[in-house]
Protein backbone atom coordinates (compact mmCIF):
# COMPACT_ATOMS: atom_id res chain seq x y z
CA UNK A 1 0.00 0.00 0.00
CA UNK A 2 1.28 3.23 -1.40
CA UNK A 3 0.66 7.09 -0.80
CA UNK A 4 -0.25 6.79 3.29
CA UNK A 5 0.13 9.48 5.35
CA UNK A 6 3.60 8.68 6.08
CA UNK A 7 4.62 7.83 3.07
CA UNK A 8 7.64 9.74 0.80
CA UNK A 9 5.22 10.15 -1.60
CA UNK A 10 2.76 11.49 0.58
CA UNK A 11 5.32 13.96 2.05
CA UNK A 12 6.97 15.51 -1.11
CA UNK A 13 5.38 18.85 -1.60
CA UNK A 14 3.75 19.45 -5.04
CA UNK A 15 5.83 20.16 -7.96
CA UNK A 16 5.02 23.59 -9.22
CA UNK A 17 4.16 22.14 -12.98
CA UNK A 18 2.25 19.63 -11.71
CA UNK A 19 -0.83 18.84 -13.54
CA UNK A 20 -4.27 20.48 -11.94
CA UNK A 21 -7.24 18.71 -11.48
CA UNK A 22 -9.68 18.84 -14.00
CA UNK A 23 -12.06 21.02 -14.55
CA UNK A 24 -15.62 19.22 -14.77
CA UNK A 25 -17.24 19.44 -18.30
CA UNK A 26 -20.47 21.43 -18.04
CA UNK A 27 -22.37 18.63 -19.95
CA UNK A 28 -21.42 16.33 -17.25
CA UNK A 29 -23.97 13.70 -15.82
CA UNK A 30 -25.04 15.23 -12.63
CA UNK A 31 -25.69 18.68 -14.97
CA UNK A 32 -27.36 16.96 -17.80
CA UNK A 33 -30.07 15.54 -14.97
CA UNK A 34 -30.67 18.95 -13.81
CA UNK A 35 -31.44 20.40 -17.10
CA UNK A 36 -33.80 17.33 -17.22
CA UNK A 37 -35.36 18.59 -14.35
CA UNK A 38 -35.51 22.14 -15.94
CA UNK A 39 -36.90 20.61 -19.16
CA UNK A 40 -39.51 18.65 -17.76
CA UNK A 41 -41.17 22.02 -15.81
CA UNK A 42 -43.38 23.35 -18.94
CA UNK A 43 -43.63 19.74 -19.61
CA UNK A 44 -45.66 18.64 -16.28
CA UNK A 45 -47.55 21.69 -16.65
CA UNK A 46 -48.91 21.10 -19.82
CA UNK A 47 -49.67 18.01 -19.22
CA UNK A 48 -51.43 18.37 -15.55
CA UNK A 49 -53.61 20.94 -16.80
CA UNK A 50 -54.79 19.33 -20.24
CA UNK A 51 -58.37 18.68 -21.16
CA UNK A 52 -58.86 21.04 -18.15
CA UNK A 53 -56.80 19.64 -15.76
CA UNK A 54 -59.21 16.79 -14.34
CA UNK A 55 -58.75 14.00 -17.23
CA UNK A 56 -57.40 11.06 -15.11
CA UNK A 57 -55.14 9.80 -18.47
CA UNK A 58 -53.42 13.04 -18.26
CA UNK A 59 -53.01 13.36 -14.80
CA UNK A 60 -51.45 9.84 -14.56
CA UNK A 61 -48.65 11.27 -17.45
CA UNK A 62 -48.63 14.50 -15.64
CA UNK A 63 -47.19 12.18 -12.39
CA UNK A 64 -45.31 10.19 -14.19
CA UNK A 65 -43.20 13.71 -15.60
CA UNK A 66 -43.35 15.14 -11.88
CA UNK A 67 -42.07 11.45 -10.90
CA UNK A 68 -39.19 11.85 -12.87
CA UNK A 69 -38.10 15.14 -11.87
CA UNK A 70 -38.27 14.38 -8.12
CA UNK A 71 -36.08 11.26 -9.04
CA UNK A 72 -33.30 13.11 -10.87
CA UNK A 73 -33.30 15.17 -7.87
CA UNK A 74 -32.25 12.47 -5.77
CA UNK A 75 -29.35 11.57 -8.34
CA UNK A 76 -27.71 14.81 -9.83
CA UNK A 77 -26.22 16.02 -6.23
CA UNK A 78 -24.87 12.39 -5.39
CA UNK A 79 -23.46 11.75 -8.47
CA UNK A 80 -22.01 15.58 -8.53
CA UNK A 81 -20.15 14.85 -5.39
CA UNK A 82 -19.48 11.56 -5.83
CA UNK A 83 -17.24 11.62 -8.68
CA UNK A 84 -15.87 15.38 -8.67
CA UNK A 85 -18.56 16.55 -11.28
CA UNK A 86 -19.48 20.00 -8.55
CA UNK A 87 -19.66 23.05 -11.13
CA UNK A 88 -20.85 26.36 -10.66
CA UNK A 89 -23.50 25.88 -12.89
CA UNK A 90 -24.60 23.33 -10.79
CA UNK A 91 -24.60 24.92 -7.78
CA UNK A 92 -26.83 27.23 -9.40
CA UNK A 93 -29.73 25.24 -11.49
CA UNK A 94 -29.98 22.09 -8.86
CA UNK A 95 -31.60 24.36 -6.05
CA UNK A 96 -33.37 26.33 -8.82
CA UNK A 97 -34.73 23.13 -10.85
CA UNK A 98 -35.90 21.88 -7.50
CA UNK A 99 -37.75 24.76 -6.42
CA UNK A 100 -39.10 25.10 -10.31
CA UNK A 101 -40.79 21.69 -10.31
CA UNK A 102 -42.02 21.58 -6.75
CA UNK A 103 -43.54 25.50 -7.14
CA UNK A 104 -44.98 24.64 -10.73
CA UNK A 105 -46.88 21.75 -8.77
CA UNK A 106 -48.40 23.31 -5.93
CA UNK A 107 -49.84 26.38 -8.24
CA UNK A 108 -51.02 24.05 -10.16
CA UNK A 109 -52.72 21.88 -8.14
CA UNK A 110 -54.06 25.46 -6.15
CA UNK A 111 -55.46 26.79 -9.84
CA UNK A 112 -56.72 23.30 -10.75
CA UNK A 113 -58.69 23.80 -7.42
CA UNK A 114 -56.86 20.19 -5.84
CA UNK A 115 -54.99 21.93 -2.67
CA UNK A 116 -55.55 24.64 -0.69
CA UNK A 117 -54.20 28.06 -1.53
CA UNK A 118 -52.78 28.39 2.05
CA UNK A 119 -50.81 25.10 1.61
CA UNK A 120 -49.38 26.39 -1.35
CA UNK A 121 -48.47 29.93 0.09
CA UNK A 122 -46.45 28.21 3.29
CA UNK A 123 -44.65 25.93 1.26
CA UNK A 124 -43.41 28.67 -1.22
CA UNK A 125 -42.87 31.48 1.28
CA UNK A 126 -40.57 28.70 3.27
CA UNK A 127 -38.51 27.78 0.62
CA UNK A 128 -38.46 31.22 -0.59
CA UNK A 129 -37.12 32.27 2.70
CA UNK A 130 -34.37 30.22 3.25
CA UNK A 131 -33.24 30.61 -0.23
CA UNK A 132 -32.48 34.73 0.15
CA UNK A 133 -31.52 33.34 4.02
CA UNK A 134 -28.84 31.51 2.44
CA UNK A 135 -27.42 34.12 0.39
CA UNK A 136 -27.39 36.36 3.13
CA UNK A 137 -25.37 33.79 5.63
CA UNK A 138 -23.05 32.70 2.06
CA UNK A 139 -20.47 35.49 2.78
CA UNK A 140 -19.58 33.68 6.15
CA UNK A 141 -20.52 29.97 5.52
CA UNK A 142 -23.19 27.38 3.80
CA UNK A 143 -25.69 26.00 5.77
CA UNK A 144 -25.76 22.48 5.21
CA UNK A 145 -28.65 20.29 4.49
CA UNK A 146 -30.49 19.17 7.61
CA UNK A 147 -32.02 15.72 8.37
CA UNK A 148 -35.17 17.82 8.84
CA UNK A 149 -34.76 19.65 5.65
CA UNK A 150 -34.45 16.32 3.64
CA UNK A 151 -37.52 14.77 5.16
CA UNK A 152 -39.35 17.72 4.35
CA UNK A 153 -38.66 17.33 0.59
CA UNK A 154 -39.21 13.88 0.74
CA UNK A 155 -42.40 14.07 2.10
CA UNK A 156 -43.24 16.99 0.12
CA UNK A 157 -42.88 15.40 -3.32
CA UNK A 158 -44.40 12.13 -2.43
CA UNK A 159 -47.56 13.86 -0.65
CA UNK A 160 -47.58 16.79 -3.75
CA UNK A 161 -47.20 13.57 -6.05
CA UNK A 162 -50.12 11.83 -4.59
CA UNK A 163 -52.30 15.27 -5.37
CA UNK A 164 -51.21 15.02 -8.74
CA UNK A 165 -52.46 11.68 -9.29
CA UNK A 166 -56.85 10.99 -9.33
CA UNK A 167 -56.77 9.49 -6.09
CA UNK A 168 -60.22 8.48 -3.96
CA UNK A 169 -61.07 7.00 -0.83
CA UNK A 170 -58.62 6.32 2.06
CA UNK A 171 -55.33 7.04 -0.62
CA UNK A 172 -56.94 10.74 -0.93
CA UNK A 173 -57.45 10.73 2.70
CA UNK A 174 -53.94 9.99 3.39
CA UNK A 175 -52.56 12.21 1.09
CA UNK A 176 -54.32 14.96 3.08
CA UNK A 177 -52.09 13.89 6.37
CA UNK A 178 -49.22 13.71 4.57
CA UNK A 179 -49.52 16.97 3.17
CA UNK A 180 -50.19 18.48 6.23
CA UNK A 181 -47.40 16.70 7.74
CA UNK A 182 -44.95 18.09 5.09
CA UNK A 183 -46.33 21.41 5.96
CA UNK A 184 -45.47 20.79 9.82
CA UNK A 185 -42.00 19.48 8.73
CA UNK A 186 -41.77 23.06 6.08
CA UNK A 187 -42.11 25.42 8.71
CA UNK A 188 -40.09 23.25 11.49
CA UNK A 189 -36.98 22.44 8.78
CA UNK A 190 -37.58 26.38 8.29
CA UNK A 191 -37.28 27.47 11.50
CA UNK A 192 -33.89 25.79 12.32
CA UNK A 193 -32.61 26.91 8.82
CA UNK A 194 -33.29 30.34 10.59
CA UNK A 195 -31.62 29.37 13.96
CA UNK A 196 -28.49 28.47 12.09
CA UNK A 197 -28.21 31.24 9.84
CA UNK A 198 -28.43 33.64 12.85
CA UNK A 199 -25.85 31.65 14.36
CA UNK A 200 -23.28 31.73 11.83
CA UNK A 201 -23.87 35.41 10.54
CA UNK A 202 -23.02 36.35 14.53
CA UNK A 203 -19.82 33.76 14.37
CA UNK A 204 -18.67 35.13 11.01
CA UNK A 205 -18.86 38.56 12.34
CA UNK A 206 -17.37 37.62 15.17
CA UNK A 207 -14.25 35.78 13.66
CA UNK A 208 -13.76 39.09 11.09
CA UNK A 209 -14.30 41.49 14.30
CA UNK A 210 -11.22 39.38 15.64
CA UNK A 211 -9.14 39.46 12.45
CA UNK A 212 -9.26 43.21 12.48
CA UNK A 213 -7.85 43.61 16.03
CA UNK A 214 -5.24 41.49 15.39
Amino acid sequence: MTGGPGSPAAARPAQPGAAKPAVPSLWNLANQLTMLRLALVPVFVVLLLADGGHNPKWRAVAWAAFAIAMITDLFDGEIARRHGLVTDFGKIADPIADKAIMGAALIGLSVLGDLPWWITAVILARELGITLMRFWVIRYSVIPASRGGKLKTLTQGVAVGMYVLPLTGWLATGRAVLIGLAVVLTVASGADYVRQAVRLRREGLARAEEAKAK
